[in-house]
């Protein structure tokens, strides 16, 4: 904060509680000596209720100075003359130290009794499954709902179904580095409708969905030459690239007609964030052996 901006808002608020000071006691002053008919202010209620022009009563002005005085302190203990930090020497920022060295001298035990352990045997343990639970609900329901069982685009966890592997290390790197998946719009490439078509026809009959009739063959060697880079010759996906599995009839964004032709047409375009900075390597460990054990669990 300049200096300028300091002693803006520094006289500013001086001079705002010494305004509010003079209010009250001037306020307090007011109103006649003697009360009489000419002193009603007017409003008159049920025919024969009126309003004297009466000051307020003293106890009611004496909690406008106790907030004033209440105030005044205040601004001299905490921030709140412009760059002025307090005589108790608060801040936010010290606040949050404070509190995640408490934190990190409550949990890092654990978390250093934990991190000795194979990943098969954090998957295994009830009080890591406990701890990784609860870090699931903080950082993933958003997308992966509070069961793990996803929505449309946002795959489940439970299913044993993996875009990307769900070997320790990938895992960890799902969510440490975090993942875009992109799909792009293959419309235009092939040829019209009836090449749309007969390619979604195709991909459903992948998965048993439909019968693969000729047309929908006809389709195959676009898919090779369009497709299997990702989902492989034979549709069972690519983890390296976070290619689906087209064969096991578990879709991300919906099997029915209209929703892969969607998914061919426009394309797709899918992120999930990076977590690493907000769970740091012990946690996220937890959290990723956790993940890892709720197919295993259904």
């Amino acid at each position: 904060m300049t200096d300028f901006w300091h002693w803006f808002i520094a006289a500013g608020t001086i001079i705002f509680v010494i305004w509010c000071v003079w209010l009250v006691q001037w306020s307090g002053k007011q109103g006649p000596s003697n009360v009489k008919d000419e002193e009603l202010v007017g409003h008159k209620w049920d025919g024969d209720l009126e309003e004297w022009n009466n000051p307020a009563p003293r106890w009611w002005l004496y909690l406008y100075f106790i907030t004033i005085i209440f105030a005044v302190g205040y601004m001299v203990a905490y921030p709140g003359l412009g760059s002025f930090g307090g005589t108790l020497g608060w801040s936010q920022y010290g606040q949050y130290d404070a509190e995640m060295e408490a934190a990190a001298a409550r949990y890092e035990p654990i978390y250093e009794r934990f991190a000795a352990m194979s990943f098969d045997e954090l998957k295994a343990n009830d009080d890591a499954h406990q701890l990784g639970k609860s870090l699931y609900a903080s950082y993933c329901t958003t997308c992966h709902g509070s069961d793990a069982r996803g929505a449309v685009g946002y795959p489940s966890l439970t299913d044993n179904d993996w875009l990307y592997g769900n070997a320790e290390q990938q895992i960890i790197t799902s969510i440490s580095q975090g993942r875009n998946g992109i799909m792009p719009a293959l419309g235009p490439a092939l040829g019209g409708d009836a090449g749309v078509d007969n390619m979604v026809s195709y991909v459903r009959s992948l998965s048993g969905l439909e019968e693969a009739s000729a047309d929908a063959m006809s389709a195959q060697p676009l898919y090779v030459a369009l497709c299997s880079a990702c989902h492989a010759v034979d549709g069972k996906g690519n983890q390296m690239l976070g290619g689906p599995n087209l064969t096991d009839d578990i879709w991300l964004y919906g099997g029915s007609t209209e929703d892969v032709r969607a998914t061919i047409v426009n394309g797709r375009n899918a992120m999930m964030p990076s977590h690493q900075n907000l769970l740091g390597d012990k946690r996220l460990r937890i959290l990723a052996a956790y993940v890892g054990s709720l197919s295993e669990r259904q």
